[in-house]
């Protein structure tokens, strides 16, 4: 047993280090890229001090985060009440699944960076829009997911809630989102790291303070010490925001 825990922390350590041999040894041959070290020196006022602000976008790495963190969890909750019911009905109706399949396909491989356009000339704001382009975008893993998973449910499931005549939102509630919650939340993890992904392309597009904004402030100027900050902190957040929603699916599951 501890030799299985050693090897758990062991190995993402190796695989950490031989990502920075890499990026040490790359930037030996691009002039360009800093070093390892190089970065740290030239990014740590914004890991020490993560929570001071400066200036507009001259703040702390944590509270650039927090901006994209907040607009993206109003984006991504925006998306997931649209995207629950629309796949429970797609899953439980033939037709509206055969009415709404193609018109789905054809949005969901749409770039937010056609989007989001198109949520400027709605909106006539920044943030409205790309609330709009987040929730447009993450969405689709949870509708074709939850339809999925109630397509899944075994007949047999179905025969048993009609033996117990089970009212509707007794088959809803103990049939139908038990069997579907995998379906679901793998849903919406999909979803969760989409709208992660869609928040930097927003914000370097309208310039909005948040990791994105910052990220593209910084090529402008051409400190690429922050660029690779913004990047690995755009790492780092989409990997805990993952396991944070692993963990949830996993205590709903066995509570």
């Amino acid at each position: 047993m501890f030799l299985k825990r050693l090897n758990h922390f062991l190995l993402p350590c190796f695989g950490i280090v031989a990502v920075g041999l890499l990026w040490w040894g790359v930037s030996l041959v691009s002039k360009d890229l800093p070093s390892p070290w190089r970065t740290w020196e030239e990014s740590k006022v914004y890991i020490l001090q993560p929570f001071e602000k400066r200036g507009e976008m001259d703040q702390g790495i944590g509270l650039l985060a927090y901006y994209s963190l907040i607009r993206v969890a109003k984006g991504f909750l925006l998306g997931v009440v649209l995207a629950t019911p629309l796949g429970f009905m797609i899953g439980m109706s033939k037709t509206l699944h055969r009415m709404l399949d193609p018109v789905i396909q054809v949005l969901r491989p749409i770039s937010p960076l056609a989007w989001l356009p198109l949520g400027l000339i709605l909106f006539r704001q920044s943030e409205p829009a790309a609330l709009f382009t987040i929730a447009l975008c993450s969405m689709w893993p949870t509708v074709l997911n939850t339809a999925s998973g109630v397509r899944a449910i075994p007949q047999d499931y179905w025969n048993v809630a009609k033996v117990l005549r089970l009212s509707p939102f007794k088959t809803f509630t103990k049939v139908l989102v038990p069997a579907t919650l995998p379906y679901i939340f793998t849903g919406y993890r999909l979803s969760l790291g989409i709208a992660w992904l869609v928040i930097v392309a927003s914000e370097m597009l309208t310039g909005t303070p948040g990791i994105g904004g910052f990220l593209w402030q910084e090529y402008n100027s051409l400190i690429y010490a922050h660029i690779l900050l913004c990047i690995l902190t755009i790492g780092v957040v989409g990997f805990v925001l993952d396991k944070l929603m692993g963990a949830l699916e996993t205590r709903l599951r066995v509570a």
